[in-house]
């Protein structure tokens, strides 16, 4: 039996993720038009960072589907602290028909998903949040009909999850990816090295650039992330004072301006008016911000459908 996860964006194709987002636009459409989890069948769903969306998109997401979300509190379970990560997958993989887990380094999923023999999916880690742009992608488009050929900008923190995912999903769906980002805070070179060969596949491409104006020109998509990642609190002050390296990658009307003239703007949440983002521009009109948050129950429904089905 193959058994198909998402620990990373492009464990799916380019074919496969165009499949999961016309399932997602479906499903948005006709809320119970799928019931692969009837039943009702268990998914346990694991959580040992913060959460607001992801439990709420995952819970509802589950029962929608026929089945039983499962949450569990990572921290509790001390899961790789009072037992080992494989026992616990072999317990839990035995109960579940599929497990989604929020935890902090990639090589925890890894040694999960190696252990179970149901989909695992990655609901973020510290390297990639690929559920978030699932979401993102169905956003842009509904709003501007097709991925293939636009200009996605993501602004801020050019090492963490988000950047690494935006490059990684956004290549697979065929856009040009603009990471716009100070000097020091560069997107992992493995990642970089993927999503340049999967664009080059796909017709699109990539840039890596410390130039927020240059980032944004002409772009028809822009993206940005709080700039205090989970994990990273210790480096508040040096992130978010007036000596940031970030600031000059705020997302500001002034930047916008070297947006299109119809460009949308998304952000996975939660926002910091006045830091990544101007009040103005998440609240304005251009924001698609709340879209781009019900999207994710959405494509969720459809991702743990498609493995489902693809692991059967």
């Amino acid at each position: 039996m193959t058994v198909r996860h998402l620990l990373a964006d492009d464990d799916l194709t380019a074919a496969e993720q165009a499949e999961v987002l016309d399932l997602a636009a479906a499903l948005k459409a006709d809320r119970h038009a799928e019931q692969p989890l009837a039943g009702p069948q268990a998914v346990a769903i694991i959580f040992d960072k913060p959460t607001l969306r992801t439990q709420l998109s995952f819970a509802t997401g589950v029962a929608e589907l026929g089945g039983y979300p499962m949450t569990v509190d990572g921290n509790l379970a001390q899961i790789g602290t009072r037992e080992s990560i494989a026992d616990v997958a072999r317990v839990v993989g035995r109960q579940v028909s599929a497990i989604v887990w929020r935890t902090h380094g990639q090589d925890r999923l890894q040694e999960m998903a190696d252990h179970v023999d149901v989909p695992v999916v990655n609901a973020l880690t510290d390297d990639y949040h690929p559920c978030q742009l699932l979401a993102d992608l169905l956003t842009i488009r509904e709003h501007k009909g097709s991925t293939a050929g636009r200009t996605i900008a993501y602004l801020g923190d050019g090492a963490n999850n988000m950047a690494h995912s935006y490059l990684l999903a956004c290549a697979l769906a065929g856009m040009h990816v603009r990471i716009g980002t100070p000097a020091t805070h560069q997107p992992s070179p493995d990642v970089l090295v993927r999503a340049e060969r999967i664009a080059a596949e796909q017709g699109g491409s990539v840039l890596v650039t410390d130039d927020p104006v240059a980032a944004v020109d002409g772009a028809d998509v822009v993206a940005t992330d709080t700039w205090v990642s989970m994990g990273m609190e210790g480096e508040k002050g040096d992130r978010t004072g007036q000596a940031s390296p970030f600031a000059p990658f705020a997302v500001t009307r002034g930047l916008m301006a070297h947006a299109a003239a119809e460009a949308i703007v998304l952000h996975c949440l939660p926002a910091y008016r006045g830091l990544e983002i101007e009040a103005e521009v998440i609240d304005g009109e251009q924001s698609v911000v709340w879209d781009e948050a019900e999207n994710r129950l959405h494509a969720q429904k459809a991702l743990l459908t498609f493995l489902l089905r693809a692991s059967s």
